[in-house]
């Protein structure tokens, strides 16, 4: 177990307002959120912030377990002294939205899961990758084929600034961070904890999400109580960006709902 970092963040949104923090996705910044910082940010305290080895926030030797990156997340709530908030995370965020679930119900009210897995096969896959990063030092070997696999090929040529964007966000992340989160995602087996999870879920898959297809999507709303599941077709893995208006749509009901 790493000690806890401090993360870089930002809070957007009225101080009077439910708290919901966004936890992005392998390779990204806190700027990913910007979508929903215009489309919810009126009605909602929105806390956004960079995992450890992204972005501003530190960089600690690796290796990192999806573990380490929800102890970040709790000791930032206790920097803001936040008791209980919401939680939304996308791909690995989602993975450590569902470690807090599981492991600090607590401190979490509800949890909203998108493009994301429980268990992601075959650990292979990840420990190539974070290898061929090392060994370049640069993320920029994987930037084409990742950011290949966020969007939908309509979207995708509709709106090339937008792909470049998160090009950068990949090419601008540090390679040891980005190696290290994937020997994380290889560790990763959360699927023995969901069903423990008590607290309201929303679950959200890309129906043409090739990074994470939505049967994994299916299978942690299935084991997490209660769970609700939602496909968004179109949609690829960037679904927060690409279906901004769906995604804020069920986040801002959700965020309503009585428990």
């Amino acid at each position: 177990m790493s000690t806890a970092v401090k993360l870089n963040h930002t809070v957007d949104g009225p101080t009077d307002a439910p708290v919901l923090l966004l936890g992005g996705s392998l390779g990204t910044t806190l700027a990913m959120w910007e979508p929903q910082v215009a489309g919810l940010s009126s009605a909602l305290t929105l806390v956004r912030f960079d995992h450890r080895g992204h972005g501003r926030s530190p960089v600690p030797a690796g290796p990192y377990a999806i573990a380490d990156l929800g102890r970040d997340v709790l000791a930032l709530m206790d920097d803001l002294e936040l008791r209980r908030v919401s939680y939304c995370g996308l791909s690995i965020g989602g993975m450590v939205g569902q470690w807090l679930a599981i492991n600090a119900p607590e401190r979490i009210e509800r949890v909203i899961l998108l493009c994301t897995g429980a268990f992601l096969p075959p650990t292979e896959q990840w420990l190539e990758r974070a290898a061929a990063v090392r060994t370049a030092a640069t993320t920029e070997i994987v930037a084409d084929a990742v950011v290949g696999r966020w969007f939908t090929a309509p979207f995708a040529a509709a709106n090339p600034e937008t792909v470049a964007r998160h090009r950068a966000m990949i090419v601008a992340t540090d390679s040891g961070g980005y190696a290290a989160c994937c020997q994380a995602i290889a560790a990763m087996d959360l699927r023995g904890g969901l069903e423990s999870v008590s607290l309201p879920a929303l679950v959200v898959s890309g129906a043409q999400d090739p990074s994470i297809p939505p049967a994994h999507g299916r299978a942690i709303a299935d084991a997490i109580p209660g769970a609700r599941f939602t496909l968004l077709d179109p949609g690829a893995h960037r679904a927060s960006v690409e279906r901004a208006d769906a995604v804020n749509e069920l986040i801002g009901e959700f965020m309503r709902e009585a428990r």
